[in-house]
C-alpha cells in the first residue's frame, strides 16, 4: 500500500520517472505525450537543459531566505521581468507558491487597498458561474463551479456569480457576438446596482475559461466594458490567468489580446513551467500606492513567498520563452492544432464545438450536435476519456460538468510551446482513437 495521500484513493498511478520534452515516461518505459502540460504547466516540455542548469546554480549558490529579513536577486530580477513586459499599470508582483495563493493574495489586496482608502464598506466580490479560482477557501468561493463548492459550502464567504462569456450555449439565435457581450455587460451592471455599488470590492475573470469550461474565449469587446464598468463604480478587475496567461494563448499576458489593463492579474503554472512550484500576483501602482502611502504593511504572508531558487527557475523558463520567440510558435502550432482538430472532429456527431486560443484548445462533447444535448452525467464520459487516452499513450485533460457543474463534458488541450508539426498529427491521431475506443465509430 501507499503512504502516499493520492488524489484519488481507489486508483493506481503509474510512476512517473522521467521527461523528454514533450514525453513523460513511466517506470515500465511507456511514453506519455503530455497534450495537456499536466493542468496547463509545463510550457516548455520536461527536460529543458538551460532551465535545469538555472536551477542547480541557484541551489548551489542560495536555495532560500525569508522575505522577512532579505530580498534576493532572482527575485528582483523575475519582477523586473514581468513588470516590463505586464498590461499598463501594473507595477509590482508579490510571489507566492503556486495559482490559489495568488488569487488569496489578490482578494486580500483587494480588500486593504479599500481598507487603506476608508472604503470599508467594500466587501463584496462577484465573478462568474462555471469559472474556477483555485481550492483554497477564498479562491473556492470565488470559482462558479457548484461541484466543486457544494461540500465546502458551509465554509465559503458569500461571492455572487453572473453568467459566464460562453457563446457556444449562451448567446442567442441570431444574437451578434457583440450584442451577446453587451447583454452580458448589462448583467454585471445590474448585480452591481443589485449589491449597492459602494459595497463591490472586485470583479474577477479568467480571460479564457479553462478547467471548468475548456477554453472559452470572450466574445470581442467583453472585457473593455466590463473595465469601463468597475472603473465607472470604482471597482477593482481582478483577471486569473493561471492557466491562459504566460503564453499559453500566444501572448505573454492573455489580457493583452483584450486591450484592458487589470487591477490585479494572477499568473502561476506556466510561470514556472512546472520546473518549480510558483506562482504571483502583479499590482496596479494604485492599488500599492495606497498600502505605501497608508500602512506600508500588507497582512498577508506565507514562508515560501519569493523562493529564490522557484525564482530564478521561472526567470530561467522566461527568458528561454522570450530568446527562442516561442510566443510566435505558440501562434503558430494552435492555429496548426486548431485547424487539424477542424478537420478530423468538425463534423464528428459527438464534438459540439471546438474552440480557444493558442496552444488552449477545448472540445466540447454532446450526446445530440443539433440540440447540443449533453451526454447523462452517470457516464462520467470524462473519466472513461482520460483513461483511455492514458491507454493509447495520450494526457489529455478532460472535465465533466461543464454546463452547469453536473452536465456536460470536454476535453482541454494544452500542450507544451516546444512541440514540433508531427506532434500535433499525433496528438489528435491518439485523441481520435480514444474517443473511437469510448465512443464508437462514426
Amino acid at each position: 500500500m501507499s503512504h502516499v495521500f493520492h488524489r484519488h484513493l481507489k486508483q493506481r498511478y503509474p510512476t512517473a520517472v522521467s521527461g523528454e520534452g514533450p514525453y513523460l515516461i513511466d517506470a515500465d518505459g511507456r511514453r506519455y505525450l503530455d497534450a495537456c502540460g499536466g493542468a496547463a504547466v509545463s510550457c516548455l516540455g520536461h527536460s529543458d537543459a538551460e532551465v535545469v542548469e538555472a536551477i542547480r546554480e541557484q541551489v548551489g549558490r542560495l536555495a532560500y531566505a525569508h522575505s522577512s529579513f532579505f530580498t534576493t536577486e532572482p527575485m528582483e530580477a523575475l519582477a523586473d521581468f514581468l513588470v516590463e513586459r505586464a498590461p499598463e499599470g501594473l507595477s509590482s508582483v508579490y510571489f507566492v507558491s503556486g495559482g490559489s495563493e495568488a488569487v488569496e493574495a489578490a482578494l486580500k489586496l483587494a480588500r486593504q487597498y479599500f481598507v487603506e482608502r476608508g472604503e470599508t464598506e467594500r466587501r463584496h466580490l462577484i465573478a462568474r458561474r462555471q469559472s474556477y479560482h483555485g481550492n483554497t477557501l477564498g479562491a473556492l468561493a470565488t470559482g462558479g463551479n457548484a461541484w466543486r463548492r457544494r461540500q465546502f459550502e458551509p465554509l465559503l464567504v458569500e461571492v455572487t456569480h453572473v453568467s459566464p462569456c460562453y457563446a457556444y450555449r449562451g448567446q442567442a439565435p441570431g444574437e451578434t457576438p457583440e450584442a451577446y457581450g453587451e447583454r452580458l455587460a448589462q448583467e454585471l451592471e445590474a448585480e452591481i446596482q443589485r449589491l449597492g455599488p459602494q459595497t463591490v470590492m472586485a470583479f474577477v475573470a479568467e480571460p479564457v475559461v479553462g478547467a471548468t469550461l475548456g477554453a472559452v474565449p470572450a466574445v470581442p469587446g467583453y472585457f473593455k466594458r466590463v473595465r469601463e464598468i468597475c472603473d465607472r463604480h470604482g471597482i477593482l478587475l481582478i483577471l486569473d490567468e493561471v492557466m491562459c496567461g504566460m503564453g499559453r494563448t500566444g501572448s505573454l499576458f492573455a489580457a493583452e489580446q483584450e486591450g484592458v489593463s487589470p487591477d490585479l492579474v494572477t499568473i502561476a503554472k506556466g510561470l514556472g513551467a512546472g520546473y518549480q512550484p510558483i506562482g504571483a500576483t502583479l499590482v496596479s501602482e494604485r492599488i500599492r500606492a495606497a498600502i505605501a502611502e497608508g500602512s506600508g504593511f500588507f497582512q498577508h504572508g506565507h514562508t515560501y513567498i519569493g523562493h529564490a531558487t522557484a525564482c530564478a527557475a521561472a526567470l530561467a523558463v522566461q527568458r528561454t520563452i522570450e530568446s527562442r520567440d516561442l510566443l510566435s510558435r505558440v501562434r503558430t502550432l494552435g492555429e496548426g492544432l486548431q485547424g487539424r482538430l477542424e478537420d478530423r472532429f468538425g463534423e464528428h456527431p459527438h464534438v459540439g464545438d471546438i474552440r480557444g486560443r493558442g496552444l488552449f484548445r477545448g472540445l466540447e462533447l454532446v450526446a445530440d450536435r443539433d440540440g447540443k444535448t449533453p451526454f447523462a452525467p452517470e457516464r462520467k464520459l470524462h473519466a472513461a476519456i482520460k483513461r483511455t487516452a492514458m491507454d493509447h499513450g495520450l494526457m489529455c485533460y478532460p472535465m465533466g460538468g461543464t454546463i452547469d457543474g453536473q452536465r456536460g463534458d470536454h476535453i482541454l488541450l494544452a500542450p507544451p510551446f516546444i512541440l514540433e508539426e508531427s506532434h500535433l498529427d499525433e496528438i489528435v491521431d491518439k485523441l481520435d482513437a480514444t474517443l473511437k475506443s469510448v465512443l464508437g465509430h462514426h
